[in-house]
């Protein structure tokens, strides 16, 4: 899969373009993506994916951005597994944000990136003040000699999937439910940063986690997970089991910063040194935050915690 940033430079062949955010890749992205690869192979074009950097409400409503489910590298790892030929980040600015949505069509879809059909969602929204619509895109584009196809939303429980509905869930620490609508398991990556070694003075050493300050965390508590070393080919790479720890430690202090520390069951070394990059992937929330009377307290149910997810992920049987 190639990476392309920027869309100045025309396309030297024509490609079958599937448009959006995609924050989340969940199930109905994956739709929209997996049709633009179907007509692409039909057409003998490019499967190509046009998405943006930062995320558009970041510039059209600056402090109002939502936490983001995906970066732009978690986006890229996924979408070189489900066919993509092509992925062209643009930078949303200003400029493209103020673009005319019959413009951008023109300009952007069809003279730049050669968009011999272009997918969206239903819902999908572009060009000044949101102006352009898929109705629009079905309308305008064949003037232009490119197709349009617009995808319906996939509905689980009876409600369209959406990265907003998918992050109120991991807002309410339902990680289960995040995975259903994802199609995978909500995942944190991040380099290991020293930390002050209270988890080794109680038995239970733990690998802190340096995030990207636009990532989403989930509600503060203890989750079973899984541990993948996190390099670029990390989800090929064995999963260890693991605890996984968010919060502000309230047990050791009055007003700390959020933090995710992680709890190899298995496994020491250089998979959680400090440097390394380690991806968990997030399968049950066992239990809220909390603050405990004394550190023998806090020692006593982290041994249960460390049971109880030995429990939920021996029954997953992870590969």
């Amino acid at each position: 899969m190639r990476i392309r940033r920027g869309i100045d430079e025309r396309l030297t062949r024509p490609s079958c373009l599937a448009l959006g955010v995609f924050d989340g890749v969940h199930l109905g992205h994956r739709k929209v993506i997996a049709a633009a690869v179907s007509q692409a192979r039909s057409r003998g074009s490019i499967p190509a994916v046009l998405t943006f950097e930062p995320h558009p409400a970041a510039v059209v409503n600056p402090g109002g951005a939502p936490s983001l489910l995906t970066t732009t590298d978690e986006k890229l790892g996924i979408l070189r597994s489900l066919g993509v030929g092509l992925v062209v980040v643009a930078r949303f600015d200003q400029r493209l944000a103020a673009m005319r949505p019959e413009d951008f069509i023109a300009e952007v879809l069809v003279e730049r990136l050669r968009a011999c059909c272009v997918v969206v969602g239903r819902g999908w929204r572009f060009g000044s003040g949101g102006r352009g619509t898929a109705a629009l895109l079905r309308q305008v584009a064949p003037r232009h000699g490119c197709g349009a196809t617009i995808v319906p939303p996939v509905h689980v429980g009876g409600h369209p999937i959406s990265s907003t509905r998918i992050r109120k869930l991991l807002l309410r620490g339902m990680v289960e439910e995040a995975e259903r609508l994802l199609g995978r398991p909500y995942t944190l990556r991040g380099q290991v940063v020293p930390g002050d070694s209270l988890g080794r003075k109680l038995g239970f050493p733990t690998a802190n986690l340096h995030l990207p300050s636009e990532k989403l965390l989930p509600a503060d508590g203890v989750y079973a997970c899984w541990g993948r070393a996190g390099g670029r080919r990390c989800a090929r790479r064995r999963a260890w089991p693991a605890l996984c720890y968010i919060g502000a430690r309230p047990t050791v202090e009055s007003a700390g910063a959020r933090r995710v520390e992680v709890h190899l069951l298995e496994r020491r070394g250089p998979l959680a040194a400090p440097g390394a990059f380690l991806r968990v992937e997030l399968v049950s929330r066992l239990r809220p935050d909390r603050r405990f009377p004394s550190l023998d307290c806090l020692v006593a149910q982290m041994r249960a915690d460390s049971a109880a997810a030995s429990i939920v992920l021996r029954a997953l049987q992870k590969p």
